[in-house]
């Protein structure tokens, strides 16, 4: 064996011996990265899947919330029907002097320094108490106040459970 040839051989031994040792360490940090790339699928997979329940817990959440403000709105609307066809009954039995709206009155006052009248043809007597019927167009007037009150009052009840659903 000539000086050549055993560097020769040297050489070839370490790139033989380098060789190796790259292919066992690739194998090793293969084995490694595909551990970790599982790893870290299944925690990519555990997040989504909890992202996806939670996504579906506050659907579920809105839906519900959803259902329950259209049940109140049914709910409020009806009411508000119901408070206007009543009201719509109550001015026509008013036109048509069905019915007459009175005033209790204090049998001891005197208005304007006139007494009232004691005799049951003005005035009508419930109970012994004295009353005096109102002019039908003032009880037109009356019932209209009384019906935008109605619908007033129906509609901060509306908003009122509409806030009360939404707000936790």
């Amino acid at each position: 064996m000539t000086p050549g040839s055993i560097w020769a051989a040297t050489l070839l031994a370490l790139a033989i011996t380098a060789a190796g040792t790259w292919q066992v360490q690739d194998w090793r940090y293969s084995g490694k990265l595909a551990s970790q790339a599982l790893l870290h699928q299944d925690d990519l997979t555990t997040i989504g899947n909890a992202a996806a329940a939670h996504a579906r817990a506050e659907q579920d959440k809105r839906l519900a919330t959803e259902q329950k403000l259209a049940a109140q709105d049914q709910q409020h609307t009806k009411e508000l029907s119901d408070a206007q066809h009543n009201q719509a009954l109550l001015r026509d039995r008013l036109a048509t002097s069905d019915l007459r709206l009175s005033v209790l009155l204090n049998a001891t006052d005197s208005v304007g320094g006139y007494e009232v009248p004691a005799a049951p043809g003005a005035v009508r007597m419930v109970h012994a108490a004295r009353r005096a019927q109102l002019d039908p167009a003032h009880a037109q007037r009356i019932i209209a106040i009384t019906d935008a009150g109605d619908q007033g009052l129906i509609a901060l009840r509306a908003c009122q459970a509409y806030v009360q659903a939404i707000v936790p």
